[in-house]
Order: C-alpha cells, then structure tokens, then sequence
C-alpha cells in the first residue's frame, strides 16, 4: 500500500486550455476535490512546467489543486515560444485562469524557486483574493539574485563559471549572449549554450561537477530558449519590485521552506523576506542542494501542519 502511495501520480478531474491569447495556448489541469479548497500554484523556470506529482503534495481529499503551464512550456503552445512572454503576462495567465474556472478569492498560493517570485508578484498584485503564501527555494529575481549566479557562485565554481565566460570581457554579458546563441538556429551552437549556460544551475551544489557539450533535444530547448530570454531581460523586473511592495502582503500568513546549502537560490533571500514578512515562518532545511529528497519531505510536512492553522 504504501509503496502505491509513492509512485501513484494523480489525474486531474479536468483539464484543457485557455482561449488563445497573444498567439499562446495556456494549458492547465486541476487534481483533487473539486469542491474543495483552492491552490493555485505557480511552477519554475523559467520555462519549465507543471508536474502531477506535485499535487500530491496536499490532501487531496481536501483541496482543489490548480496547476498550469506558462507560456511556451510544457503542454503549453507554442513550445518554447518568446513573443509575448513576460513576466506580466504570466500573472495575467494566472488571473485569466481563475476566472475562466470561476474562483473568486480564499486562494492558497503555492510557488517554488522562479514559482516563488511569481506568487510573491502574484500576491502584491491581489492582496485581496490571498488567503496565504506557501513558499520554497525563494528567487526574489533581483540584482542580488542576479550577481550570485553570474559572480558570487564563482567563488566555489571558478573553473564552470569561467569556462560559461569564455571570451567575453564581462560576466553580465553572459545572459545576453547565450539568449543570442540559443536564437541562432544554429543546432550546434543552440547545444552549446544548453549544455553551458543552460546546465549551469545543476553544477551548483555538486562536488564533482561536469560540463559536456551534448546535442539539445527540443524540449530542452525550449526550456532554455525560454530562460535565456527571461534571463537577458532582467526577468521583466524593476529592481527590488517584490521587496519594494512587500507591504501590500507582509500580514498575509506565509511559509518559506529552504535548504541550508542551496547554492542555486542561497537562504540568503528566504531571510531577507522572512524578514519582511510579519506573519511568516522560515525553515531552514539540513541539507543541500537546490532541490533534494529532505527538502521535499518536509516541505510537505509544513505545509500541512502550517495550513492547519489558517
């Protein structure tokens, strides 16, 4: 029975598509109890998807899990498209969503790494409609998220950062230029910045990390394709907007789930807006890793007894 329960991944009651809107078709899906209580959750990436596993993460006697794929991801179309690809726009996807499913307000937020900023930015946006936030591996997307990657993880990873760097004078240019190369449509230089740039985030927190320049299939990138241009563009961001507006949600109850040693999102930023946050709880997870078994487990032990308690 119990090794059922590990492997079993929930169907979803419904699922389909948004009305086509700035040449994109949004997919979403919804598991659990369809009377139940809302959790809208935002994925991460960018460029990334929805996974059915993860709705296992909430009583799914209990709640009504709302999942969906941000543009030019996963299921969505079309893949790995960057036109009309904001952050913004996924937000509006996300209003658009709740009201194409006719859901009003009392909404848990779920979001994890870019998933948090998007909760977060969700939140400030509609305060009103948030019953409370349910956080982990925090991304706050802003100049200090930006110079840890590009500048401050080389202080433990000189040899893969430099070799991302190649010839160009500057790390800050590196986002820009690897967008370029990936757009190319050059299929060996389009591997080379997957395999590069792209594979960066997985060498952080590993002992022994490797880069091999391997040909990219299609969804891979259109995962990166999807990032790069995120990442060139500051994430569409003005500098310090979530913690500028932290105001607007510092009362609204909040869990922030982080582990220890998390070199691609570093607890630095879950403290910062622990901090902030006047009615939050942060754990510090012992372990590392930007994902992990551990971080998992009692990610998911917190939520339940966190919203117990609202």
């Amino acid at each position: 029975m119990l090794f059922w329960k590990k492997w079993f991944v929930p169907k979803p009651f419904n699922e389909g598509y948004l009305p086509e809107l700035d040449g994109h078709q949004v997919y979403f899906a919804e598991y659990g109890n369809p009377q139940g209580e809302v959790v809208l959750t935002f994925h991460g990436g960018p460029g990334y998807w929805s996974r059915a596993e993860n709705a296992k993460n909430f009583d799914l006697r209990k709640y009504r899990v709302v999942m969906f794929d941000q543009r030019g991801g996963g299921k969505s179309k079309p893949l790995g498209a960057t036109e009309n690809n904001t952050t913004q726009d996924l937000l509006d996807d996300a209003v658009r969503l709740l009201d194409y499913l006719k859901i009003e307000g009392g909404i848990i937020l779920y979001g994890s790494s870019w998933g948090s900023t998007l909760a977060l930015l969700f939140a400030e946006q509609y305060p009103e409609i948030v019953k409370c936030l349910l956080l982990s591996k925090i991304f706050l997307a802003d100049r200090d998220c930006r110079e840890w990657e590009l500048k401050g993880s080389g202080r433990f990873y000189p040899d893969i950062l430099d070799a991302i760097k190649g010839d160009l004078p500057d790390n800050s240019q590196i986002p820009g230029y690897y967008d370029k190369m990936i757009n190319s449509g050059d299929k060996a230089l389009q591997s080379k910045a997957v395999s590069l740039y792209g594979s960066y985030e997985r060498q952080l927190g590993r002992l022994n990390p490797k880069i091999e320049i391997l040909e990219a299939d299609e969804r891979s990138l259109a995962a990166n394709r999807i990032y790069m241009h995120y990442s060139a563009e500051e994430f569409m961001l003005a500098e310090d907007e979530i913690m500028d507006n932290i105001g607007k949600i510092h009362h609204i109850p909040t869990l922030i789930v982080h582990n220890r040693l998390d070199f691609v999102c570093p607890p630095s930023n879950a403290y910062k807006l622990h901090k902030a946050m006047q009615n939050s709880k942060l754990v510090i997870v012992p372990d590392k890793g930007h994902s992990s078994k551990m971080l998992s487990a009692v990610n998911k032990k917190e939520m339940a007894e966190f919203l117990k308690n609202v």
